[in-house]
């Protein structure tokens, strides 16, 4: 059976899909017949984009968005997309507001989803659980502290969440793309300048890759394949990673004087 052919008639939720990735993830799974709630905190934004892919606006937080999503398709949930995040940048010095908003949406609004999700889930024998993460996750991000940390946080939950329950019929996808043109890569100043506008790659294309994954049931979901091979690098030689990424730190600090 295709993806397509899965993904069919599926009760499917993306958070954080006003725009960017999410009302990308959002179009091609309506696109594939699926039965879609799209959630975002602008509940303008939210409607707009369920009105252009005939779906369901569920507007508010991501961190509570299950039940009323739920209700909504009719009692089910089938595949949830933890889309909705915050870039939050700065260092350690970042003020504590700021460090606890990127942990609450980043990584803990994913648990309280998985909370509510899983007994029907496992019950069932069958759900997927979508996490946007970003290379960050896997890698890092100049000039900003919170989304990296966070991002970290959010993988090592995807990461947790396969290893116990994959056998048990659910399927998590970890999408993890560098630079994507949205808003958000707008935001990111001139570290993304420096980073992530380079190489950065249109919505359309991580729904695309997070398709793929999906047909082929992959954990990881490398919009940009290079990151395979950072994250490789990574792993076998810290010390040579880190004073690779201190260079490039040392770049964005020259540029910015």
């Amino acid at each position: 059976m295709s993806t397509g052919q899965a993904v069919k008639g599926a009760a499917v939720v993306v958070t954080g899909a006003g725009g960017g990735i999410g009302a990308a993830l959002a179009r091609r799974f309506a696109a594939e017949g699926a039965r879609v709630v799209v959630n975002d905190l602008d509940a303008d934004k939210a409607r707009k984009t369920a009105e252009e892919i005939g779906a369901i606006a569920v507007p508010g937080d991501a961190s509570t968005v299950v039940g009323p999503a739920r209700d909504a398709l009719g009692g089910t949930i089938d595949i949830y997309c933890a889309n909705a995040g915050l870039g939050s940048g700065g260092s350690e010095a970042a003020p504590e507001d700021v460090w606890a908003a990127a942990w609450d949406v980043n990584v803990m609004a994913h648990v309280r989803a998985a909370r509510e999700l899983l007994p029907d889930w496992l019950e069932r024998g069958a759900g997927r659980f979508v996490s946007t993460v970003s290379a960050a996750g896997l890698l890092t991000m100049i000039g900003a502290a919170p989304y990296s940390v966070t991002k970290h946080g959010a993988l090592a939950f995807a990461e947790w969440l396969s290893l116990t329950y994959r056998h048990r019929g659910i399927q998590v996808h970890a999408i993890c793309p560098q630079g994507v043109r949205t808003d958000m890569l707008d935001a990111t100043g001139s570290a993304g300048d420096l980073v992530l506008k380079p190489t950065a790659i249109e919505p359309d294309e991580v729904a695309e890759a997070l398709f793929a994954a999906m047909a082929d049931e992959r954990f990881l979901v490398l919009p940009h394949p290079e990151v395979a091979d950072y994250y490789t690098v990574r792993a076998a030689t810290p010390d040579r990673w880190l004073t690779s990424m201190n260079h490039l730190q040392q770049k964005w600090e020259t540029s910015a004087e």
